[in-house]
């Protein structure tokens, strides 16, 4: 007899209006791929992504996962407790559950820590067959997990009110050790690819035309991504993918990307200030290069994506106006943009903690877009949560935007959709401090 399991995506609250109106939003693939692992004669499956489903709190289910994020943390503790009074067993895994399981095992039956591609498939074996009973509460595993081979994801099982529902590893991990990235506490500390042949066989079976890589550094190894770009060419796909800047003098790295299909890279340009960035150890970002780059990629024809980040220690009241004024003049297409979110067990986390700026442990106030976590250097939280609202509505002006678009001149259509998406998205996002 099968038993049946809910797979929850969880949504953000604060932010999950303001997600729902953006134009280039992307399936999260965390649910579909750990679905691939269950066995469908033991589990009938059931995926729910809270971003654009209501969870079915009436029905019975035997065993409920929940992926864990810091911001919604709270949350799912009580999803967990909603589940758990009805009967239902729950186990956790994802970032925060890896990084302070002896908090979220209080709220859960299982844990699994850290990359599931070994635990997961066990815990649901035990499972099936009433073996936990009297067993361990928590699965971790012991050594890298391997990318080669494994499954493609049951992308058909995901919603459908994605601009795209393609996303797909290539790789995981990143080289480089910024100080506000957590993900050196979550992976084991080793960049890792997956073989080229299985990723292409992943690409074909992506039903659309569009879809993102969902790698933390595409270009963390050059020499595979250019062998993986030249067999991607032949799929006829458009697809986004997040790089490092560093990595993006390599002209025929470029040339290779645009003859693929790329239409855009997330970079995270973070901040430009030299003494910001080394401050976080993000010393591989050389502002006095980003013109340069930034002008290489876009005669490529591959848009710009930044990512910024507000509230770095040498950050004054000046870097708001700053930083827009430049992401004009460079002709950045569009921005991601946070607040400095010190994300439990991080190097700057301990250092605001050791220094007492941290001015909550309430996690759904650490989520970069509504909140401010810490006491900043420079200013007071409310001057930083006001000049990052600032940015946000001039950097999606029409003027902005109009000048932007006509100094990039890059994929006009996508980046003009874009911009207008994320300014129409803005209007349902005002909440304060």
């Amino acid at each position: 007899m099968r038993k049946s399991i809910l797979l929850i995506t969880p949504e953000n609250k604060e932010i999950n209006q303001f997600r729902k109106r953006q134009f280039n939003n992307f399936i999260q693939i965390t649910m579909p791929y750990l679905a691939a692992f269950i066995d469908e004669s033991q589990y009938k499956i059931v995926l729910i992504d809270e971003y654009n489903q209501k969870i079915p709190y009436r029905e019975n289910f035997d065993l409920v996962a929940i992926t864990v994020n810091t911001p919604n943390a709270m949350h799912c503790y009580e999803i967990a407790k909603r589940f758990r009074q009805k009967g239902s067993k729950v186990v956790f895994g994802g970032p925060h559950v890896t990084l302070l399981p002896e908090e979220a095992i209080h709220h859960c039956d299982y844990l699994i820590i850290g990359e599931a591609e070994h635990t997961w498939p066990k815990f649901l074996e035990e499972f099936y067959h009433d073996k936990l009973m009297h067993q361990q509460k928590v699965y971790k595993s012991d050594c890298v997990p391997s990318l080669e081979n494994i499954p493609i994801p049951k992308r058909e099982l995901g919603y459908r009110r994605y601009f795209t529902s393609g996303a797909v590893i290539a790789s995981r991990g990143c080289p480089y050790h910024c100080s506000y990235c957590n993900l050196k506490q979550i992976y084991f500390d080793q960049y890792r690819t997956r073989p080229i042949d299985q990723v292409i066989v992943d690409v074909a079976n992506i039903k659309g035309r569009y879809f993102v890589f969902w790698d933390d550094n595409f270009f963390g190894d050059i020499e595979y991504a250019k062998k993986l770009m030249i067999k991607l060419k032949k799929l006829n796909k458009k697809w986004a993918a997040q790089v490092t800047i560093d990595r993006c003098n390599d002209v025929e790295l470029l040339r290779l990307a645009k003859e693929a299909g790329c239409v855009y890279f997330f970079v995270g340009l973070e901040s430009f200030s030299s003494n910001s960035l080394n401050s976080v150890g993000k010393g591989i970002n050389k502002v006095d290069t980003y013109q340069h780059m930034i002008e290489l990629i876009h005669k490529h024809g591959i848009s710009v994506q930044a990512g910024i980040i507000f509230g770095f220690d040498t950050d004054t009241k000046e870097v708001f106006k700053n930083t827009l004024d430049t992401c004009i003049q460079l002709g950045i297409d569009g921005v991601t943009v946070s607040v400095l979110t010190p994300l439990p067990k991080t190097p700057i986390y301990k250092k605001f903690k050791r220094e007492g700026r941290l001015l909550t442990e309430d996690w759904s106030e650490y989520n970069g877009k509504t909140r401010v976590a810490f006491q900043p250097q420079n200013m007071t939280p409310q001057e930083l949560f006001d000049g990052y609202m600032w940015f946000r509505k001039e950097f999606y002006s029409l003027s902005s935007i109009t000048r932007r678009v006509m100094k990039s001149k890059t994929n006009v259509f996508h980046n003009l959709m874009m911009n207008l998406g994320y300014r129409i998205s803005l209007r349902s996002s005002n909440k304060t401090l």
